[in-house]
């Protein structure tokens, strides 16, 4: 095999390559693991554990019950359900039945919902109980004929499903009385079929798995197609690159990325199997309290998250009282937003653990990671993985491979690589070419292999002509005292055709002036990258991770000056 400068900086026994890959679905990885040790532990869930033969034998069930319905190999399946034992083991099912999984995001608006289904065209749909009505509502002018309804409490232990019931379930706006007549209760469907056997469909390593919908943060929502070979095999690869710090069946993973997005499914259900990790999920990352309570309880080793949530618990009262104790966890993993020096410094003082930064695409789950013992660079997101090759090559033509140093778009290759977009030929032949995952995203790799991100193709600005990155305005404004959070991209100009514009939310109790920011920049930048327009604001708009949504602030500005 080629050899790549990052080899040499890998830590002690993390592999080159994980060839040959084994031939292997992820749930016949579950099946294998329940019957080697009956009561691994798999899920944790609000005080409950279940094991990897409790999880495959739900997941026999439930796929039988759903070939009963006629779901055929193929069929596109949705899920609207935060991170629960509901949505493993529906997910374990959807696959055993040969069908392709398509969790979705169950906070979408109903027009954002519309859009996902009819672009999937499911016709089943498991849902939590809570979003069984907004999605009814819109059922009409989709081609789904079939939900199947599951509530949070059935997997609960006997005593907290009870206080569920009696003071949290409406509350929540978890109840429901009834379904409609042409719909099913999944308990139902699971006792129906609970005698049934597993059905017997092949399904092939190339076979579609996901459907995973990318994009919304740049333009409209696409489906990536996500192999059943590269959702095992992202797994394999993370979880051979934490083992110098992780240790496999005893190691508590906590899983609180939702499963819609591609860190909490390929990336971290997949690694968890691969180490087979005890993993203690949380429904709604946001619940700092929840959050808490479950490390409490866990007392995780393996810690993934984003830089948002590493930063609010660390600004907790009883995290900084040592009320909490962060100790047990050996490693942590920072993907989907920068992992800045002074949070990776704090939160390593606060577990005694490592914490490295990850970057990916929903259209590759994870390229390339941090070691965790190696030496880290500041602004480096990692090297490439095991089995994951990427190159710099020109922005331009995307065929001319730049050397060390030289800023260029980033292309990988790698057995995790999307297969494509689902029925969009066109944006899969611009994403994927001659094998190689046209990434949008602009960095370079050094001497040594690390990769530095600098932008995104599709987000430079370009004043009278000029190459602007807004992560680079960013990383500036974001040094002044004064400054909690930035956005930054172009907007139309009549002088420049596009000027830079940056949007800030101002830290509790200070004041500052736009003069001030734009002088700020001028210290620091080149005069046609200080920003022409500056805004302050209250919040901005995000994603579920936490990332800034130029496209909207975008949106945001056109409108006003209509």
């Amino acid at each position: 095999m080629a050899e790549y400068p990052w080899f040499k900086h890998y830590d002690e026994g993390v592999p080159k390559t994980l060839q040959p890959y084994p031939d292997k679905r992820l749930y016949e990885d579950v099946a294998d693991v329940g019957r080697e040790r009956p009561n691994q532990k798999m899920i944790w869930f609000k005080g409950r554990w279940m094991t990897y033969k409790e999880v495959d034998h739900l997941s026999d069930v439930l796929a039988a019950g759903l070939v009963a319905q006629g779901v055929k190999k193929g069929d596109r399946v949705a899920m609207l359900m935060p991170n629960s034992p509901n949505i493993v083991i529906s997910q374990l099912a959807i696959w055993k039945a040969g069908a392709i999984s398509v969790p979705i995001n169950p906070l979408y608006s109903e027009g954002e919902l519309e859009f996902a289904l009819k672009e999937c065209g499911a016709e089943v749909a498991i849902v939590l109980t809570a979003f069984y009505d907004p999605v009814k509502r819109i059922q009409g002018r989709t081609n789904l004929r079939l939900l199947i309804v599951t509530s949070v409490k059935e997997y609960l232990s006997p005593f907290v499903k009870f206080i569920f019931t009696l003071l949290m379930e409406k509350k929540q706006g978890q109840y429901l009385e009834k379904v409609q007549r042409n719909d099913i209760w999944l308990q139902d469907l699971m006792k129906k079929h609970a005698g049934d056997k597993k059905p017997d469909v092949k399904v092939s390593g190339k076979d579609t798995g996901l459907l995973l919908f990318s994009g919304g943060t740049t333009g409209t929502p696409k489906a990536v197609m996500l192999s059943h070979e590269a959702i095992f095999m992202n797994g394999r690869q993370i979880h051979s690159w934490s083992k110098p710090l992780a240790t496999d069946w005893t190691d508590v993973l906590v899983l609180l990325m939702p499963f819609f997005h591609v860190y909490g499914n390929v990336i971290l259900l997949s690694t968890a199997i691969a180490g087979r990790y005890p993993t203690a999920l949380v429904p709604n990352p946001r619940e700092v309290k929840d959050v808490l309570a479950t490390i409490k309880k866990v007392k995780p080793a393996f810690f993934p998250a984003i830089s948002a949530i590493f930063i609010g618990l660390m600004n907790r009262p009883e995290v900084k009282s040592g009320k909490i104790d962060f100790k047990t966890m050996k490693s942590s993993v920072a993907a989907a937003a920068p992992l800045l020096p002074e949070t990776k410094r704090q939160w390593e003082a606060v577990t005694g653990g490592k914490i490295v930064e990850a970057y990916g695409l929903t259209e590759s789950g994870v390229l390339a990671m941090g070691p965790f013992l190696g030496k880290w660079k500041e602004g480096a997101v990692g090297m490439p993985t095991p089995d994951t090759v990427i190159r710099i090559v020109d922005i331009d033509t995307g065929k001319t491979e730049l050397k060390a140093g030289e800023a260029g778009e980033i292309i990988a290759s790698g057995p995790h690589i999307m297969q494509g977009y689902w029925n969009r030929p066109e944006a899969t032949a611009e994403m994927l070419r001659d094998g190689w995952l046209y990434t949008g995203d602009i960095g370079y790799l050094d001497e040594d292999g690390y990769l530095f991100i600098t932008s995104r193709k599709k987000d430079l600005i370009k004043p009278s002509g000029h190459q602007v990155f807004p992560v680079e305005i960013e990383e500036i404004i974001a040094q002044h005292p004064a400054v909690l959070e930035v956005g930054v991209a172009g907007v139309p100009d009549a002088a420049q055709g596009e000027a830079v514009k940056a949007w800030i939310v101002l830290r509790t109790e200070q004041t500052c002036t736009v003069e001030e920011i734009q002088v700020f920049c001028r210290e620091k930048l080149t005069a046609y990258k200080v920003p022409k327009h500056v805004e302050f604001r209250d919040a901005l708009p995000k994603t579920m991770v936490g990332k800034v949504l130029r496209r909207v602030l975008q949106e945001e500005d056109r409108e006003k000056k209509k």
